[in-house]
């Protein structure tokens, strides 16, 4: 399940185009929209800022008794680097011919960025009354980035300005719950102002939060990058354009593509189907194959015309299909589309619709949680030219298909919102850098969970990019590890969950400046938006000591090494705070032995050690591989230990 909600309508999504310049004459200098009064500037630093004047111009910056300048270029765009300032405040940030920010403290500042579950509110989590009760503190402010999805490049400015607010009974419900929490932990340790800038959008891939130069670095994403080129220019022609691609991708990679693809047809005998109720996600349909099922299913409707409603029939409307659709009528495609409550609305091309029998086919595709043709049913149906509305039954039949682990690099549409390509970054990052930062907190992946090997890919490249972008080389960062979610499991298995955390795991170990904020133990199996946000910041805040401030903060603890003693193997770790504990039991749960097949071992510790019992057979062995594993096994410090898949050599 993806949050977003976009409207398709004829097949096309309706987006703005970029501002990629200011205007190109200003009233008068001014500051970039994400300077503002309340801020927040980072302390002990080289502080860059910028804005817009006329072509030419020359400003100067003044602040607690430093001034500053700098000259427009010829976008009208200028810069300006202050001296590096103590905390304190408040100040006031003068510019010459323009604006005067007012109440402006110099402390630490955090960007805080992913999708849902960094966007939760402090409102919706656990003890939020009290928290947002006693929250009033001055000296933590926070600024929210509005969405904005930009497909054709990079926004040299926000649209317009967010505003800073100090936190507050009255403000401190819209905060982003993990990094309130984190900035809270980290004003009470370091007793200097917290600035959070919060940037981020619920179900989004990180593909759509990294710079189209670094998707092209990748190499993996030039088809896509060349299609919103043309997307700039003509969205017709890029959509005609995509559907080729992705139909041809289908024919290649689902296993029986051929024939699966006579599943969409008229003649097709649907007889052995089963039939669902599509106003539930298909987890929800009590079948038993459906309960945790990620990957394809098609649906197969049909609907009787008189040849007047063939020839008068406008428009197909499905409502929300969680999380991808290709929809097709009488066998011929006439739209797809992403996100899982987008409303489906697509566009009837003339004479596809035959008096009779006519027939629906739609090819779902779930990446993770719900999933399928779900939602209220009354919009659903044939849309005619004088506004009748031909409904379609609310039970449809369905096969499955193909599951997400038989599939890969499944293509999203370049320019969607969510899952596109560098949308986030021109429109959420590209404007507020380079504000400078003491450090990034991350937490995403739910949405890149069918595919881990890419993601070990993409991480990295964001660690990269971002540094890049707000010109900050050793930038910090804190990667939330995902949450326990989805179905519990009695034997070991295959988890795409799993091989995430891997993924995030072994790129913040790969990257001496980043931090991993394992949150293994507060999730919820039900609910892929756990409540326990404060545990998670409190951990984010204590990676933050370890990588922004140079603490020796033990964090989770991870694998060092995987030998043999004997018929046992003994696995050493790190961050062990003196000791591992194991809780409710003297065994250490959720460790396998793998050698082709995976088997559950008794594992007991020994200080900062686990001996697997008769493992020693074994090629490799994985901890917590599952969805939503039951584990018990912590360091010293209440850190539970960070899931982790190791050979033994």
């Amino acid at each position: 399940m993806k949050l977003t909600s976009l409207r398709l309508t004829a097949g096309l999504l309706a987006l703005t185009l970029p501002l990629t310049s200011p205007l190109t004459a200003e009233a008068a200098p001014r500051f970039a929209a994400i300077f503002g009064d309340h801020a927040v500037l980072q302390r002990e630093a080289p502080v860059r800022v910028w804005g817009f004047a006329d072509k030419g111009e020359t400003v100067t910056l003044r602040i607690a008794g430093q001034t500053a300048t700098a000259t427009a270029d010829a976008s009208g765009r200028w810069e300006a680097t202050l001296a590096p300032l103590p905390a304190g405040g408040p100040y006031e940030l003068s510019l010459s011919g323009g604006a005067t920010l007012k109440d402006v403290l110099v402390g630490d500042v955090f960007l805080c960025s992913g999708q849902s579950n960094m966007e939760f509110t402090t409102k919706y989590a656990t003890n939020a009354y009290n928290e947002i009760l006693n929250s009033a503190n001055d000296r933590i402010r926070f600024v929210t980035v509005e969405k904005d999805a930009q497909p054709a490049g990079p926004l040299s400015d926000l649209p317009k300005s967010p505003a800073w607010r100090a936190v507050g009974p009255e403000t401190t419900g819209d905060t982003s719950a993990v990094c309130y929490y984190m900035s809270k932990a980290l004003a009470a340790k370091t007793g200097v102002p917290i600035g959070m800038i919060h940037s981020s959008w619920g179900g989004t891939m990180i593909q759509s939060w990294l710079s189209q130069s670094t998707l092209h670095q990748l190499k993996s994403y030039d088809t896509g990058l060349e299609t919103l080129k043309l997307y700039a220019r003509d969205p017709q022609a890029a959509q005609k354009g995509w559907q080729k691609v992705t139909q041809a991708w289908w024919d290649t990679h689902e296993p029986q593509a051929a024939e699966k693809r006579q599943w969409a047809n008229v003649a097709y005998d649907d007889r052995d189907w089963k039939i669902m109720d599509t106003t539930r996600f298909w987890e929800e349909s009590g079948d038993p194959a459906l309960a945790g099922f990620d990957g394809v299913v098609w649906y197969r409707s049909e609907i009787t015309l008189t040849a007047a409603q063939a020839r008068s029939a406008t428009t197909l409307v499905l409502g929300a299909v969680d999380d991808a659709d290709t929809t097709f009528l009488n066998g011929q495609v006439i739209g797809s589309g992403e996100g899982w409550n987008t409303p489906r609305r697509y566009d009837i091309p003339k004479g596809v619709l035959k008096a009779g029998r006519n027939v629906i086919a739609l090819r779902a595709v779930d990446t993770g949680g719900g999933g399928g043709l779900w939602g209220d049913p009354k919009p659903r149906g044939l849309y005619l030219s004088d506004g009748k509305i031909i409904q379609i039954p609310e039970k449809w039949k369905y096969k499955i298909s193909t599951p997400m682990s038989a599939l890969s690099d499944v293509p999203t549409t370049p320019w969607l919102p969510t899952s596109g390509l560098a949308t986030l970054y021109n429109g959420m990052i590209a404007p507020i850098a380079p504000y400078t930062l003491k450090g990034v907190a991350w937490y995403q992946g739910e949405s890149n969970a069918s595919n881990a090997r890419e993601y070990s890919r993409l991480l990295p490249a964001l660690f990269a990019d971002w540094r890049a972008s707000f010109r900050q080389p050793d930038l910090p960062v804190v990667v939330v590890q995902l949450a326990n979610f989805g179905p519990v499991v009695n034997g070991p298995a295959p988890s795409q969950w799993a091989a995430l955390r891997e993924s995030q795991r072994l790129s913040v170990k790969a990257d001496a400046k980043t931090a991993l904020a394992v949150s293994l133990d507060v999730g919820d199996r039900t609910d892929i938006h756990p409540t326990q946000k404060k545990v998670v910041g409190e951990r984010v805040a204590l990676g933050m000591r370890k990588a922004a401030y140079g603490e020796a903060v033990a964090l989770s603890p991870e694998p060092v090494s995987a030998t043999r003693r004997g018929a046992d193997v003994v696995i050493r770790f790190r961050d062990t705070g003196g000791k591992l504990l194991t809780y409710s039991s003297d065994q250490a749960i959720g460790f396998e032995a793998c050698d082709g097949a995976c088997r559950y071992v008794s594992a007991t510790v020994e200080g900062d050690a686990v001996v697997l019992k008769g493992a020693a057979t074994a090629k490799q062995v994985r901890y917590g591989w599952a969805d939503s594993p039951y584990v018990n096994l912590y360091n010293a410090s209440d850190l539970p230990v960070a899931p982790f898949q190791i050979d033994i050599p």
